[in-house]
């Protein structure tokens, strides 16, 4: 009793207090906790800290870090170059991006780890064969580890790149193409199975830790070199030999944490390496999923190799779509018992929890960089760089997207439309602007006829869901004006859109609704049909007092609906 009420003073003296967590495991196909309560991982990706890629940066062409590198070293040279890196790393991923995860409701974190963070590469090393180990990683790491347990978070560590790079998409993983890949030379394997050793050895006794995730999206073709990325392989035998290598040596050290596995082809190729079955008895089956329909059907593989070897299923990997995919998808997984981690939490575009607004000196390097404009001098450079490592990428600075984390969280699992702001309708009337929408998935909050990217699955059309890739991610076309306002564009017969607004004051209202380009409309209120307007009429309707709503769909196409305005 004495005992328990010293700790009870310690953790009130030291608020907040960590909290008892539980070593998650394996259980048949469910991931649980020590009592055997299944859990889903809800989680995000940290894609762009430890290590960037060139689109999240909106730079074109080669977009591994290492080029981005040579790149910003061109300009301020190498010292500066490497001054950027450490502040990029100080600054993209602190403990407010964790704060608000929690916040949000994410219970874990994926972190894309940079070997090279951890240990020298192999041409680097002072003897050969032996593994040099690098601070920088590890440190990192543990401030990461103490955020999420300040949160209550779990923490899954994913070898993002690996030594020498485990695939032909070079930019995932950093790889350089003209040295021996992590299939070519042994020591990159050596070494990759080396730091897995050391990081379990550091972590074997941390329950936060939910997970390794010991190869991110293999993509090699082994038996086939025209194979580039390995999806055709019916063998990926060095793929296998390399897992269970690489468990083996986890637990000599750590026998209690839940090791990841994923396929080849970016991580969904598993013919090969579970056809004598799992060799270990706590492993997770990853897949990755992107810009493929959200049917049951399309992880129908999947969901029967979980079934046949009685293996969990983690998507370990998704994003980089629209809103309603996003929900779909949760939806989807969630519906198996499946936990998942987004990707990404932060960068450059609009389609992420958080987005990274660079300075203006930052796109005049960009400009420089697509040969759009003129090089920029070393000091405007300099100036620009690092207030993009040292500003911009922020939590603070960064622009907070609800509708993302509503498409994450609420939508997945409700048919009922969410205000995106609040919008009252005063004595005098009242605007609403019309890209103030409600949230929810198409069908719910809006009806449009491309509402996603699911070129994979529909013949190789990409789709952009809304063209002016701004203000929010939802499948409804924004367009820009000149002076930089924002209006629905292009509605087509048939699209819809759902506003949810509060009258203080009962009565009869007059609703203009202001248009770029004018269109037949027609109006439902509270989700029964109110009204016919023909292009630049007005409407009269009879509002009650109180939250309705009132849902606007085109009767003919090429509509630019600008904003929804009442008077009395």
């Amino acid at each position: 009793m004495k005992k328990a009420a010293l700790l009870l003073l310690a953790c009130l003296a030291t608020l907040p207090c960590a909290q008892a967590k539980d070593f998650l495991r394996t259980q048949g196909t469910r991931i649980v906790d020590e009592a055997g309560k299944p859990v889903i991982l809800r989680g995000m990706g940290l894609g762009g800290w430890m290590l960037q890629e060139g689109y999240m940066l909106d730079i074109d062409g080669v977009g591994t870090q290492r080029s981005i590198h040579a790149r910003i070293a061109e300009l301020i040279g190498p010292e500066k170059a490497d001054a950027f890196y450490q502040a990029w790393r100080d600054n993209h991923t602190t403990k407010a991006d964790i704060d608000a995860m929690a916040r949000w409701g994410f219970n874990s974190i994926r972190l894309p780890m940079h070997y090279a963070l951890y240990t020298l590469p192999v041409e680097q090393e002072p003897v050969a064969g032996r593994q040099t180990w690098v601070e920088e990683g590890f440190r990192r790491t543990d401030e990461l580890l103490a955020w999420a347990k300040a949160n209550d978070l779990y923490l899954i560590l994913d070898l993002h790149a690996a030594p020498g790079g485990q695939g032909n998409d070079n930019n995932i993983a950093d790889r350089d193409p003209m040295q021996p890949s992590l299939w070519d030379d042994p020591r990159h394997q050596d070494k990759m199975v080396a730091l897995w050793t050391k990081l379990a050895q550091r972590y074997r006794d941390e329950p936060h830790i939910a997970a390794y995730d010991i190869i991110n999206e293999p993509n090699w073709g082994f038996a086939d070199k025209s194979d580039t990325n390995g999806c055709k392989e019916n063998g990926n035998a060095p793929l296998k030999d390399l897992l269970v290598r690489t468990t083996r040596a986890i637990r000599e050290v750590d026998t209690r944490h839940i090791i990841v596995i994923e396929g080849n082809c970016w991580g969904n190729n598993y013919r090969g390496v579970l056809d004598d079955g799992p060799w270990d008895d706590n492993l997770v089956i990853s897949f990755h999923k992107y810009w493929n329909v959200t049917t049951r059907d399309s992880i129908a593989e999947l969901l029967a190799l979980r079934d046949k070897h009685r293996m969990p299923l983690w998507l370990g990997e998704t994003g980089e779509n629209s809103n309603d995919w996003f929900a779909r998808t949760v939806a989807l997984v969630e519906g198996e018992g499946i936990g998942w981690a987004w990707w990404p939490l932060k960068k450059i575009r609009y389609n992420n929890p958080l987005q990274v607004v660079p300075n203006d000196g930052y796109r005049r390097v960009l400009a420089y960089w697509k040969e759009e404009g003129p090089r920029p001098s070393r000091e405007d450079a300099e100036a620009a760089l690092m207030r993009f490592a040292s500003h911009d990428v922020r939590y603070e600075n960064n622009v907070q997207h609800p509708d993302v984390v509503d498409a994450l969280f609420r939508a997945p699992h409700s048919h009922a439309p969410l205000p995106f702001r609040p919008h009252v309708i005063g004595a005098q009337g009242g605007q609403i602007a019309a890209v103030d929408f409600d949230m929810g998935r198409n069908g719910v909050a809006y009806h449009d006829l491309t509402p996603a990217n699911q070129h994979i699955s529909d013949g190789g059309e990409r789709v952009v869901w809304n063209p002016a890739m701004t203000y929010r991610n939802d499948g409804v076309d924004l367009g820009k004006a000149a002076d930089g306002s924002l209006f629905v564009a292009d509605m087509r017969k048939g699209e819809w859109l759902k506003y949810t607004f509060t009258v203080t004051e009962p009565g009869r209202y007059r609703l203009l609704p202001a248009t770029r380009r004018a269109g037949r409309l027609s109006l439902a209120l509270d989700g029964q049909p109110a009204a016919e307007i023909e292009p630049g009429a007005t409407v009269d309707l009879q509002l009650r007092a109180g939250p309705q709503t009132l849902q606007v769909r085109a009767e003919s196409d090429g509509i630019d609906l600008e904003t929804l305005r009442f008077s009395r």
